[in-house]
């Protein structure tokens, strides 16, 4: 099931299944038919939303607009086909609460009419701010799953002197291939959009890490960069988690990020090879992300493959158009089977983090019992980030979170290689979700807690500073009656003189 390695530049990991096999060899298909309706929701990146620049009822193009950013860790929307804003309003979101969140619904005209666009004549020859706003106002973000504004890291490339971009290749979950075709098909535009990226940071050198499962993406991206000698094509272990960006950064470069810690603080910057391409299409062609491949695989789809669909699109329609059994589907999955999120159903839409939908069976989730440790250790050999999962849970269950933080609950990524690799099937990586989720609360309630003493606080000294006004006001109004007193008696007084 998996196996433990021993390598001076790796840290723990899993040779999972890979059940790449029926996808990583067909074509990326382009043919996927423009939604009636397109769901678009205005939070699809780190940061605030975007806010609505349309209203209900107003014809939109291909390209346009909808929604600008907000604040500079924002990004914008934009329409993925022509059609009419048919409402904004609350939509159930990709997530495994599917809670509603605000949504620009567009009702497609069948013209997918593009609106007009400016590319520039010499893409290579734009100074580096305007490749970073261009990149910025086309709504990129990292479509590796961090889906952090892409035009931000890029300018914090350059105000650090970053020195190395490197271009995550890894794509290390099970059955996902979207990444692998993209470099298969696309390798010549990806890497004109490394290109791009490294003048936009004033970086020197770029370095592509692609894992050795891979050897087509290997060789076109080789093939490609071949002229470009500050651009290497570098081959990686397979295993996972691989695509993890430090797990990545330590193999190439030798270098280890430390804890509360940034890539940028060592001269690096990661960015995943669909980001570089996105960027190609921002700057080259000044076209907005509003599509995205995504592979559609698992035991109850009849034709995996990967897709370019719409982003907006309801991955219902989108497993349609794959042929995908509803009654063997236990699972849908929007992204891997080892990080994804479980959906409650797929009446959700695609969004810009949306990279896999799985529709899994009964089999292939294999529920197993769990059952009492083992005392095996085998959590903490696989462990990329080095942490201790079976003590971190143990805490957990008696709601010691703070001495979990202590022993590096924050540092967790989620991988779940701890629990692949756990026999006792100890379901260890919820534990680990459910904690963080827990601290968030807790902050979220503390910043509440803050928030009203702070109101409490503005609200006694508005007070005070009223009774105090008021007093002065009232002492002010004696004053000025003594005053007036005296002067009328002073006034009584010598007009009694006078008649004396």
């Amino acid at each position: 099931m998996f196996a433990f390695f021993e390598h001076p530049r790796l840290r723990g990991g899993v040779h999972t299944e890979e059940r790449k096999q029926h996808t990583s060899r067909i074509p990326i298909n382009t043919a996927f038919p423009t939604p009636k309706k397109l769901y678009i929701p205005v939070q699809q990146h780190v940061g605030k939303p975007a806010e609505p620049l349309v209203k209900v009822g107003e014809s939109v193009l291909k390209g346009q607009l909808l929604a600008y950013s907000q604040g500079a860790i924002s990004a914008p929307v934009h329409a993925p086909t022509s059609g009419v804003i048919a409402d904004v309003r609350d939509f159930p979101a990709p997530h495994p609460s599917a809670l509603p969140v605000r949504t620009i619904i567009l009702e497609s005209d069948g013209l997918d009419a593009w609106e007009e666009l400016h590319p520039p004549a010499d893409p290579f020859a734009l100074e580096p701010e305007e490749i970073c706003l261009r990149v910025g106002a086309a709504g990129v973000v990292g479509l590796g799953g961090a889906v952090f504004p892409s035009a931000v890291k890029l300018n914090l490339g350059r105000k650090n002197q970053i020195r190395t971009l490197l271009i995550n290749g890894g794509e290390c979950e099970p059955y996902l291939t979207c990444d692998d075709r993209m470099m298969q098909e696309r390798a010549a535009e990806i890497i004109d959009g490394v290109r791009l990226m490294l003048r936009g940071m004033l970086a020197e050198r770029a370095i592509i890490g692609i894992e050795d499962n891979k050897p087509e993406a290997i060789r076109a991206m080789r093939a490609a960069s071949l002229e470009y000698s500050f651009i290497s094509v570098e081959t990686v272990p397979a295993r996972y988690p691989m695509g993890w960006d430090r797990q990545m950064l330590r193999y190439l470069t030798g270098q280890e990020i430390p804890a509360d810690a940034r890539a940028t603080d060592i001269g690096v910057v990661v960015h995943n090879v669909s980001t570089a391409y996105a960027v190609y299409q921002a700057v080259t062609h000044a076209k907005p992300l509003i599509s995205r491949v995504i592979t559609v695989s698992g035991a109850a789809v009849g034709k995996p493959q990967n897709v370019e669909a719409p982003i907006g699109t309801l991955m219902s329609e989108i497993l349609a158009f794959c042929d995908t059994d509803s009654r063997k589907t236990a699972r849908i999955v929007m992204g891997g089977p080892m990080m994804g999120d479980a959906l409650p159903h797929a009446e959700t839409p695609v969004v810009k983090a949306c990279n896999g939908i799985l529709a899994l069976t009964e089999a292939e989730i294999d529920p197993k019992p769990v059952q009492a440790c083992i005392r095996c250790s085998a959590c903490v050999t696989v462990c990329p980030a080095g942490l201790l999962p079976l003590e971190m849970a143990n805490r957990i269950r008696v709601n010691q979170l703070d001495s979990a933080v202590d022993i590096g609950l924050k540092d967790c990524i989620s991988c779940g290689s701890c629990s692949y690799a756990c026999p006792s099937n100890i379901p260890l990586t919820h534990y680990f979700k459910f904690a963080l989720g827990e601290l968030v609360k807790r902050q979220q309630a503390e910043h509440k807690s803050e928030q009203t003493k702070r109101l409490m606080d503005e609200r006694n000294q508005r007070l005070e500073r009223i009774r105090l006004e008021a007093e002065a006001e009232a002492q002010r109004a004696q004053e000025a009656r003594a005053a007036r007193l005296a002067a009328q008696k002073a006034a009584a007084a010598a007009k009694q003189e006078t008649t004396v």
